[in-house]
């Protein structure tokens, strides 16, 4: 049996700075994934076709990165019972309020589980993906805990690094 993939979904290419920090840290857990270009305005057919058949295709989460109107993690949300992390990309109007309700106010039953917009928005959308995933994989939910701790242990560095900091007599 092949080990369940994430779709990473793009609404422009325009998004890929935004979608690569998912991809790598897709790759730091060792889950493979896919991304793709597709427009819920400009290539609706595309994306439901893609949706409607992402299970059968090995797919068992959906990341959807886009700005604007940003309606594609919606549209897929509409089209599979697969969960689906939207990714608002922050864009000049409104600085990006746009895109985030596009992204997360949904009608009751389709659900989107959004992220915040850029920076720290696309790795935890690829974490939460991890998350889901690791209910069926104990190693995949080890490298979680793994990476939880790495986490802390990096703030404990720069913690014990201001307390030195402080710690030097003043003249």
């Amino acid at each position: 049996m092949k080990a369940p993939k994430v779709a990473i979904l793009m609404g422009s290419d325009s998004d890929l700075p935004v979608a690569q920090k998912a991809v790598e840290t897709l790759s730091e857990f060792e889950i493979p994934c896919e991304v793709r270009v597709m427009s819920a305005h400009r290539s609706p057919e595309k994306v439901w076709e893609f949706a409607v058949n992402a299970r059968a295709d090995g797919f068992a989460v959906i990341i959807a990165i886009a700005g604007g109107a940003a309606h594609l993690a919606g549209v897929v949300s509409s089209a599979t019972t697969l969960p689906v992390i939207g990714v608002p990309v922050a864009t000049s109007v409104a600085g990006g309020l746009d895109s985030l309700l596009s992204t997360s106010q949904m009608p009751g039953g389709v659900p989107v589980l959004t992220v915040g917009s850029n920076s720290g928005g696309p790795t935890n959308a690829a974490v939460a993906a991890a998350r889901i995933l690791a209910l069926a994989d104990e190693h995949l939910a080890a490298r979680l805990d793994a990476y939880r701790a790495a986490l802390a242990q990096s703030v404990d560095v720069k913690d014990a690094k201001i307390v030195a900091h402080f710690a030097k007599p003043r003249d």
